[in-house]
């Protein structure tokens, strides 16, 4: 019985924990070393992550540089930024990567804001799902005589208190991000 509760448990926080990564990397208006840090990099042959080659940081509130591990990397950084259409215009200097981060504009801040909403929601629909699989389990539990009538409705009630808490948890990292966003 609770097998089932830790396994729903485990999926919702999944799902939380990259709502929390993916937040990281929308814009706001002040540079931030997750609005890059996913970026793939060709590399040694083979596609990485900018933060696993590189040093990130936001020394100054609209910029942020990168400092390559590889100093000879520096240049596939900058393509890999530029391919990247985040919008910014790295500069290379001497062993490092700046960016330049504009200030965003009312129309940028309302897309910003649309797409937190849309990754809450995309948060929401995982967490609905894992509660979905969680009362299956029980029922299918029941139906091979493991789980009783009252087993399965205490699970399911529980499986609803989890997914209201990570819902809630969603919407409070989204409105966090989105009074960010706000910030001039």
């Amino acid at each position: 019985m609770s097998q089932i509760l830790d396994q729903t448990k485990a999926k919702m926080n999944a799902a939380i924990e990259h709502l929390k990564e993916e937040l990281r990397g929308i814009r706001t208006g002040r540079a931030n070393p997750g609005m890059v840090e996913g970026v793939q990099v060709e590399v040694y042959g083979s596609m990485m992550r900018l933060k696993e080659i590189a040093s990130i940081n936001a020394p100054e509130p609209r910029q942020i540089v990168i400092s390559p591990f590889d100093p000879s990397n520096k240049d596939a950084i900058r393509k890999a930024i530029e391919k990247a259409n985040l919008g910014f215009n790295p500069m290379v200097d001497g062993h490092i990567v700046r960016i330049k981060i504009p200030p965003m504009d009312d129309a940028m801040r309302k897309d910003m804001v649309k797409l937190c909403q849309k990754r809450q929601e995309e948060t929401k629909v995982r967490i609905r799902e894992a509660r979905r699989e969680g009362n299956d389990s029980a029922k299918k539990q029941k139906g091979d005589g493991i789980l009783g009538e009252d087993d399965v409705n205490r699970i399911s009630k529980q499986v609803q208190e989890l997914t209201d808490k990570s819902c809630k948890e969603a919407e409070d990292l989204c409105a966090k991000k989105e009074r960010e966003i706000a910030v001039i």
